[in-house]
């Protein structure tokens, strides 16, 4: 189930990106759309290192009830925000035509 959900908000960042919707890149801006709450959906990868980089997302996003799904790999993440480089966080700002697909995420999440 966690692989399926992943799956589908790698698809849902990708959407978002394609459709002009909005995406913020990075631990940082990521970090910052969270405390101003425009973030929709946050994306974090599993394979950051150091952890403490990623390890205060899960927890801004619960407080702030924005969904929060890590993925396997920053090359994945970057790949679904149109990088050519890995990147360790992606949040959705405007969703574009992936608002429905944002929409199921959130309520198979319960966020």
């Amino acid at each position: 189930m966690a692989e399926d959900v992943a799956s589908r908000v790698l698809e849902a960042i990708e959407v978002a990106r394609n459709s002009g919707g909005s995406i913020r890149k990075g631990a940082n801006e990521v970090t910052k759309s969270l405390e101003r709450q425009t973030a929709k959906l946050v994306a974090f990868a599993a394979d950051v290192s150091p952890k403490e980089i990623v390890m205060h997302l899960p927890l801004l996003a619960k407080e702030k009830g924005i969904p929060c799904v890590e993925v396997k790999s920053r090359e994945e993440l970057g790949a679904a925000a149109g990088l050519a480089v890995p990147t360790t966080a992606v949040a959705v700002i405007a969703e574009g035509d992936a608002k429905n697909l944002i929409k199921e995420i959130k309520e198979e999440l319960g966020a």
